[in-house]
Formats: structure tokens, sequence, C-alpha cells
């Protein structure tokens, strides 16, 4: 059996999907492939290791399967090469999860990012499962803990025997207990990569080698900068970088994440971020006045350390 690799060191940005009005679209929202395009291009231009459409930050629960499976190829065709593409291949029951592996095997894309069942309450029977069954599309396999949206916990002893399996190469950790990359790596050899923006240094410093990151979507450049300064043990300097960033990166894991990366990044003004599909709704008035100031204190302090530099 050959083995599965990903080279997963560097920010890997899980996507947002920009919508544009339409009557005859789901929602009265349809999927705006070229500013989708151009965003990818804008993240791979500013030194990101590579992209991860069709995550939660991508809404694809949303999406219908015909634009759940074009946005790959968008992907994989607006990378064009310079990085990777980790799609996500989420599904209720792995019949369906290993159809969008497959499908993204077909597509170009370099691996799948993949949650246990999502909707059921999976067994530690059931999830392993899982995992095996999805493992015979043939690509790497960055298993996902979120157990605050799927009620299963991927804890570090069910992870060591997800590792047993040749396709699983990574575990994408969200579960914000930065302790656990200790135990992952005492009982298996399996790549850690950081899941949630708010504790990534904590996750680094304690042995993370990747980050598959939601706010670099508004600052990949400064993301791409602060993943380096950590992966070369310069961790004052790091320190003083993510101190800037970290009160925005909280909103990374809250409930209203993608509203809140989207709403960053018209503020930012680099790329588009829109609305979203339901059942996302807008964020309230507070919210958003409080992203607004957490984004604009971020790109004050950003704009001070550029200028100190100069």
């Amino acid at each position: 059996m050959t083995e599965q690799t990903m080279d997963l060191g560097g920010v890997v940005v899980a996507t947002t999907l920009a919508f544009t009005e339409d009557a005859s679209a789901p929602a009265g929202l349809a999927v705006d492939y070229d500013r989708f395009a151009q965003h990818v291009d804008f993240l791979m231009s500013n030194g990101c290791r590579g992209v991860g459409p069709n995550g939660s930050l991508g809404e694809y629960s949303s999406l219908t399967d015909e634009e759940r499976r074009k946005v790959i190829q968008v992907a994989v065709e607006a990378v064009d090469g310079r990085g990777i593409v980790v799609a996500g291949a989420h599904g209720v029951g792995s019949h369906q999860a290993r159809k969008w592996a497959e499908w993204a095997r077909e597509d170009g894309a370099d691996g799948v990012l993949l949650l246990p069942p999502t909707i059921y309450r999976a067994n530690e029977r059931e999830v392993i499962a899982h995992y095996e069954e999805v493992a015979k599309a043939g690509l790497p396999i960055m298993a996902y803990n979120n157990p605050f949206d799927t009620k299963v916990d991927l804890v570090p002893s069910l992870v060591a025997k997800l590792a047993e399996i040749p396709e699983v190469v990574a575990i994408k950790e969200f579960s914000g207990d930065v302790r656990r990359v200790y135990e992952i790596k005492e009982l298996c050899d399996i790549d850690i990569i950081a899941g949630a923006d708010d504790v990534l240094f904590e996750l680094m410093v304690n042995g993370a080698v990747g980050w598959f990151a939601g706010y670099p979507n508004a600052f990949p450049k400064e993301a791409v900068e602060l993943y380096n300064l950590l992966a070369e043990g310069k961790w004052h300097e790091a320190r003083e970088l993510y101190t800037q960033l970290v009160a925005v990166f909280r909103w990374d894991s809250r409930t209203e994440f993608v509203q809140a990366i989207k709403l960053s990044m018209d503020i930012c003004g680099n790329s588009y971020g829109g609305p979203t599909r339901p059942p996302r709704g807008p964020l309230s008035e507070e919210q958003a006045e409080q992203v607004r100031a957490d984004t604009e204190r971020a790109l004050s302090a950003l704009a001070a350390r550029q200028a100190a530099v100069a």
C-alpha cells in the first residue's frame, strides 16, 4: 500500500465563499465563482500554503451538490499548482462523505478535511468505520475534531486509533484544549494542525505543525508572517504580533464566525466577504459593531507596527 502524505506546514485557509443576489438561486443567493477564484488567488499571492474549500466557513451545508463540486474545481484551478487544496468532504454518512472525497480526487484536490458523521452523534466504532470507508477514496485525510458542532469529541485515544488508517495523516484540533497536543504526540505519529485561530500560539508552541485557518481570509499576509515566526521558534516576536490579532481571532471560535470573518474581510477591503446563506443570518447590530471595533483595532496596530519598521 502506498503511504499517504500531505505537506501541511504553513497556513491553509478555510475559504469563505462569495455569493451574489439572484432571485432564482437558493435563498436568493448564487455562488459567485469569479469572486471566489479571485479570493483564492489573493490568498495564494500572499504566501498561504493552500486553501480548504467546502468547510464550515465555505458554508458547504448550504450548497447544492452541483455548487459544492464546482467550488472544488474552481479552487484547484485558481491555486494553479502554487499550493494544496484540502477539500471538505463532510457528510452525514460515510457513503456520502466517500462520494465527496472521490469527486475531490477526480477534480484535483490534494487531500480532504473530514468531520465525523454530521448530524448523527456517532459512537467510537462508528467514527472509525466512517474514516475507514472514506479512506477508500484514496486521498490523504485530515481528520477534524470539532466537538461543538458534531457533538463527537475525537479525544487523543480515538485520534490514535484513526491514525492507524494509512490515509489519515493529520488531525485538525479545534477543541480549544491545548494540552491535547502532547497526549496525541505521545500516543501516535500524526500531524497536529491548529484549528482554532485564538489558540494558535499555544498550539504551535506545544508542537502543532500547521494552521488550518479562518481569519487569514482577512489577514493572509500577517497570518503567514505569524505562522513563520512560530515555526522558527521566534516566540517573543510571534507573541507581539499575535497579541495584535487575537481579539479579532476570537470570533473564529464563536457561533457567528462565518458572518464575522466575512465582515472583517469587507472592512479590510482586500477581498470580498458579503452575505451568508441560511441558516446563517446577519450579525446583530451589537455583534457587527464589535467585529468592526476588533478588526479596526487590529488594522491600527498592524499599521503602527509597519510604520515602526519602515
